[in-house]
């Protein structure tokens, strides 16, 4: 009887024992999907993957970017396109178009200032007409107010002492403004003079006033 209740004794520990045991492994979770699963992917290298990729896109659309804009260079400035057949085939460079770029521009600049020049031309032309035609209208409206005054011809000797004052005035101008020390100085005086004692308003002032000198000579 004692061997007996100590093999009874001993089975039931042993039963106990495995049946914990069975019950722990079953606690436990699967090693092996762990291994696997961080073998496919991790986190950090997945970010650095994103990152490189990303970085890898912004730079081809940098580089489209310019590509697109050499292009747009090429076709908008005409000096790009090619004139030699032999060399058709071969791109331009991009230092070539940057170059050609620059050229066609500085010229732009250039027609730009020579046409700003043209209008400043015009515009004191079209002013000088102005003053012409609002003379001519004085001239008709005096003729319509006096229809008897133009009847009475003036002498030849009139009409030089009109001229005569008319080129003494501007002598005097010109005299004391254009220097005889060289050529070069006398080619800048006189341009200045020109600019600055014929424009149409002072000619106007001055045949105005020789006519009323000679009119006050008549009367």
């Amino acid at each position: 009887p004692a061997l007996f209740m100590e093999n009874a004794r001993k089975g039931s520990i042993v039963s106990r024992a495995n049946s914990i045991g069975s019950t722990s492994a079953s606690s436990v979770p699967n090693t092996d999907d762990e291994d696997s699963d961080c073998a496919q992917e991790s986190p950090k290298d997945t970010y650095k993957d994103q990152r490189r990729r990303a970085h890898t896109q912004a730079e081809q659309k940098r580089r489209d970017a310019i590509k697109k804009g050499y292009n747009d260079l090429q076709a908008i400035v005409p000096t790009c396109e090619q004139q030699d057949f032999s060399i058709s085939s071969q791109k331009l460079s991009k230092a070539i178009v940057l170059q050609k770029t620059i050229d066609y521009i500085q010229f732009l600049h250039k027609e730009k200032k020579k046409q700003e020049e043209e209008v400043s031309t015009l515009r004191k032309d079209v002013m000088a007409l102005k003053i012409m035609k609002v003379n001519y209208e004085q001239i008709v409206k005096a003729h319509k107010d006096n229809p008897n005054e133009g009847k009475n011809q003036i002498s030849d000797e009139l009409k030089f002492n009109v001229f005569q004052g008319i080129m003494d005035s501007l002598f005097q101008s010109f005299n004391a403004s254009v220097s005889v020390t060289s050529f070069q100085e006398l080619s800048a005086c006189v341009f200045s003079w020109i600019e600055e004692h014929c424009k149409p308003q002072t000619l106007r002032d001055v045949v105005i006033g020789v006519l009323h000198k000679v009119k006050s000579q008549l009367y």
